[in-house]
């Protein structure tokens, strides 16, 4: 009896001491093996937190919300904590829909993103870029697996970011993103991620997220009466929208008056012989029909269909939101007042090594376009490019829209600019 009793007793000895020297603990070798696994499950996942990029001049913190279906549908909303303005990015049957709802506004894309453009807050991006690294760094801090890998994302300032996850789940828990020499650009906190989450069928539809977005949390399972209520702020945003076709135009008006300013003329001069037609595509775009998408499926380049219908008053001046960064051996040229449409914009422009100029407007009109153009990850927005040789990149943020258009810069010259607009205020 005695001598079993020893043998118990070494026996757990023998194994603390295992325990103690890693024996029996996951490599990483193996939590790449389980987070492969977990990626081609592809179940769905919906997440809180804050993002805070340190890409301005001043620290901007975002509350995030992430959701993900099985259809591989998303739904990102973006919230600036500061200013309690609220953008969402929506993948849906239909394409992708980036909206500002608090102006009534939505830009379409026909194009496969996120699976082209990785993104910090998203567990497809985040799980690919530790198994894609070979050269991946490894450790453990308390209840977290931390992987330091090469960070994979449209904007080439960002090269390295360090990824916890829950050690039981898998779970992110916190991302930081690095730039060359090692400064932290964006950082992300995760306070909630929930795998296999349910939502009801209208939970990514673009209707359902421009009536509500004024809730704190948009809800994954509807009351009766919600139900009801959503119905009719859907029936009454489809009037609204198909009102909107029969006005048509609005907008291409702006871009022909755009395109006599600078370089803008050689842009906007193209735009401006497809008015006919963009509001014809656009008109069938908003019945439901698929004749136009089945025309822009055979185009190389993404397409957005952009919607506003922002409630028509009384111009607003516009204070002039100057970028902090610019580029090498470029000064400023001048600073102009102009007027698109019935609205005022400034217009600054910039020439030395690059010539460009930016436009920036806070739109009242209702307008309805359809264009082509790429999408552009600005971090705290989404932007649209277009053009070839005369390039223009259109974002929106805090109500002012930006157009930065050029001949000879540089993408992420571009990038670089627009990024440095955010969280500035007009003077």
């Amino acid at each position: 009896m005695r001598r079993v009793t020893w043998m118990i007793a070494i026996m757990m000895c023998l194994a603390v001491v295992l325990a103690g020297c890693g024996i029996g603990k996951k490599d990483a070798g193996s939590i790449v093996k389980d987070l492969d696994h977990v990626i081609s499950k592809s179940g769905s996942y919906q997440a809180s937190g804050s993002m805070i990029l340190h890409t301005g001049q001043q620290p901007q913190e975002y509350q995030v919300e992430v959701a993900f279906s099985p259809d591989h549908f998303y739904r990102i909303s973006l919230t600036n904590a500061q200013k309690d303005v609220t953008q969402i990015v929506l993948r849906n049957e239909e394409g992708v829909f980036v909206l500002t709802p608090h102006l009534k506004k939505s830009f379409r894309f026909q194009s496969d993103w996120p699976e082209n453009q990785g993104q910090v807050y998203l567990f497809q991006s985040l799980a690919k870029s530790i198994v894609a690294d070979k050269e991946r760094q490894f450790t453990t801090e308390n209840d977290a697996y931390v992987f330091d890998v090469a960070a994979n994302y449209q904007n080439e300032m960002l090269s390295r970011q360090k990824i916890w996850l829950n050690k039981k789940t898998l779970a992110p828990t916190q991302v930081k993103v690095s730039d060359a020499n090692q400064n932290v650009m964006v950082q992300v906190n995760f306070t909630k991620f929930e795998f296999d989450a349910k939502f009801d069928k209208d939970y990514f539809q673009m209707e359902r997220n421009m009536t509500s977005w004024n809730m704190q949390t948009l809800p994954t399972t509807a009351g009766v009466n919600a139900s009801d209520t959503d119905h009719n702020a859907t029936n009454s945003k489809s009037l609204t929208d198909k009102n909107l076709s029969a006005t048509g135009g609005q907008s291409d008006q702006i871009a022909g008056q755009t395109g006599k300013i600078g370089q803008d003329q050689s842009s906007a001069g193209t735009k401006s012989t497809t008015d006919s037609k963009q509001a014809a595509n656009t008109k069938s775009v908003t019945d439901g029909k698929q004749a136009t998408d089945t025309k822009l499926a055979t185009d190389s380049k993404p397409t957005i269909d952009i919607k506003s219908n922002s409630a028509a008053s009384k111009p607003q001046n516009i204070g002039i939101i100057e970028p902090s960064y610019l580029p090498k051996d470029v000064v400023k040229q001048d600073i102009t007042d102009m007027k698109l449409g019935e609205d005022p914009a400034v217009l600054l422009r910039y020439k030395g090594k690059y010539n460009y100029s930016l436009i920036e407007v806070r739109p009242q009109a209702k307008a309805v376009s359809l264009q082509p153009g790429t999408i552009v990850d600005l971090g705290y927005t989404l932007a649209v490019l277009t053009g070839d040789e005369k390039k223009t990149l259109t974002w929106t943020n805090d109500g002012v829209e930006f157009r930065l258009s050029t001949g000879d810069l540089p993408t992420i010259e571009m990038m670089k600019i627009a990024m440095t607009t955010q969280g500035q205020s007009g003077k």
